[in-house]
């Protein structure tokens, strides 16, 4: 709820305090006293675009602040929240423009920038008149209105739902197709290329072993004579032969030397045993280098097979095996694809026929939705003198998506037999205001914090139409609040604040302000709106009983 507006050099205002309260305010004046520039300066502060011209003549800058009330579940939050702002119950929105054209705007005394002060402003505020192009004539709203007013919230939950059921079925199958049809454009090189790799079939740490193999068995001759040679030297005829006749002489000196040898004999015995050890090692090395000269071709094929493949496949040689695997994974996936597609196709089309059932339910809710609101409508422009016009709520088929397959307009023929169109095409000023009004009272749902602002709806009626739209501006306000320019007395005279708004000469200067009228201020001032500038009693007496009526 708008609580105060504070405007400072202005157009033709230099300093305005307003306070607002809730129910219907109303504010009244003569043309162009300015009640349209309160509008201009509350549309400015919350970053409508709208004249440029708006510092007062001679000043450096002009400056709007708006105080709102707000609510623990207001809308605003939200949008605070997503802009990294913090609210309490106040709201204070201030705008400063230079003469140079530059603005600045600030939210609880941080900087905002237009665009969070235009969505805020969704929020806080509804304007409804001839340029209501964001409300009630924007035909993008239309279908939410008509959901709302049907209570249709649930049906479209559902059908939101299974839109995006559909929409991720239909993204499995795409991308399922699109990853078949590029394993197709490969399939004779996953083919050649599994059964050359499961021919060869190697495995890893195969290569570094085939290497070594390779290098022992390329100079395997070499290293066998020269082992063979240490054989020699190490066997019976060579030092082992030594040493066991050594071991015999000193075992036959062994008596006479008195225990001088016994040491001698024991390292000699010891020595026998490590020349057999090593002999025998060497015996050994000599049988592990006794290879076919075959093999040395076979290893090296396998070995130059295995390399040229993992070139070949751009991997490294102990990853080819699990390259192959990935081969035959694909290949397994191209052979099982087109059993993967039915399933995925299947489950496509019963999330469509689930999106389309839904559709259709919401879509038959619409109608009946839309048949009570054209009722609801027509019985509010009965009162309003416009009981010869009619107000329709279109419904066509539209592409589908997560709000189902509807297109929805209002809109109206002023008179029987008249063609149709989209209330602002075919209403008149007054006609338009007076629909704008009975299709909001229809659509007013629970308080949701906003302030409603209807500018001249009043325009071209008077008498106990004026009175109608007046008593229906009330019964809007009950609960919230709503502000109205109007130049009706009977208007006027429902509201439960009053605001006029003046213009008075100052030397060469014009300037505007405003009052807040009770009591006989406010007789007098709505015997004025009767009468004109004299005011009769007569007109003052009218305007007691509009005021008590």
């Amino acid at each position: 709820m708008l609580r105060a507006l504070d405007i400072r050099d202005m157009l033709i205002i230099d300093r305005l305090e307003l306070d607002f309260r809730p129910g219907l305010n109303v504010l009244t004046g003569e043309t162009g006293a300015g009640k349209s520039i309160l509008l201009d300066c509350l549309g400015f502060v919350l970053g409508w675009r709208g004249r440029a011209d708006l510092v007062r003549e001679g000043a450096d800058r002009g400056e709007v602040v708006a105080e709102f009330d707000l609510s623990p579940d207001h809308p605003a939050r939200r949008i605070l929240a997503e802009a990294g702002l913090e609210a309490g119950e106040d709201l204070i929105l201030r705008r400063v423009n230079g003469a140079d054209g530059r603005k600045t705007a600030w939210l609880n005394d941080r900087r905002v920038s237009g665009e969070v002060l235009r969505r805020l402003s969704a929020t806080l505020v509804e304007l409804h008149g001839q340029h209501d192009d964001r409300g009630l004539l924007d035909i993008r709203g239309h279908r939410d209105m008509l959901d709302a007013f049907g209570g249709l919230e649930a049906m479209r939950t559902s059908v939101r739902e299974a839109w995006r059921a559909r929409a991720a079925a239909q993204k499995a199958l795409d991308g399922a197709e699109a990853g078949l049809a590029e394993i197709r454009v490969e399939e004779d090189f996953l083919r050649h290329a599994t059964d050359e790799l499961d021919a060869l079939d190697p495995r890893p740490g195969e290569e570094a072993e085939l290497d070594t193999r390779r290098r022992l068995m390329q100079g395997a001759e070499r290293i066998r004579e020269e082992i063979a040679r240490a054989a020699q030297a190490l066997g019976p005829e060579g030092a082992e032969g030594a040493a066991s006749t050594a071991l015999r002489w000193l075992d036959g000196a062994a008596d006479k030397a008195e225990g001088q040898l016994d040491a001698a004999l024991a390292a000699l015995a010891r020595a026998l045993v490590e020349l057999d050890e090593a002999g025998r090692e060497t015996a050994r090395a000599l049988e592990a280098l006794d290879f076919d000269p075959l093999d040395l071709e076979r290893c090296e094929e396998r070995l130059f097979a295995i390399r040229g493949l993992a070139r070949k496949h751009g991997v490294l040689p102990d990853d080819l095996a699990e390259f192959a695997e990935s081969l035959r994974a694909r290949l397994a996936a191209l052979d099982a694809g087109e059993g993967d597609l039915a399933a995925l196709r299947a489950a496509r089309d019963a999330a469509a026929a689930q999106y389309d059932e839904a559709a259709a339910a919401l879509s038959g809710a619409r109608r009946e939705a839309a048949a009570r609101l054209d009722r609801a409508v027509m019985a509010e422009l009965a009162p309003l003198k416009m009981e010869r016009a009619i107000f329709t709520t279109e419904i066509t088929e539209t592409e589908p998506g997560p709000q189902g397959r509807d297109m929805v307009s209002f809109a109206v023929a002023t008179n029987p037999g008249a063609p149709s169109g989209p209330i602002s095409r075919i209403a008149s000023g007054g006609e338009l205001s007076r629909f704008l009004l009975a299709l909001k009272l229809c659509l007013a749902g629970p308080d949701t914090g906003r302030t409603m602002i209807f500018d001249e709806i009043d325009r071209g009626v008077g008498g106990a139409t004026a009175d109608a739209v007046g008593r229906r501006l009330a019964r809007l306000a009950s609960g919230g609040q709503v502000l109205v320019v109007t130049h009706a007395p009977q208007v006027a005279a429902r509201g439960a604040h009053h605001l006029r708004v003046e213009k008075r000469v100052e030397g060469d200067v014009t300037l505007s302000t405003v009052r807040a009228l009770t009591g006989p201020g406010r007789v007098d001032e709505i015997a004025r709106m009767l009468s004109g500038e004299r005011i009769t009693p007569e007109a003052r007496a009218a305007a007691e009983a509009l005021l008590a009526g």
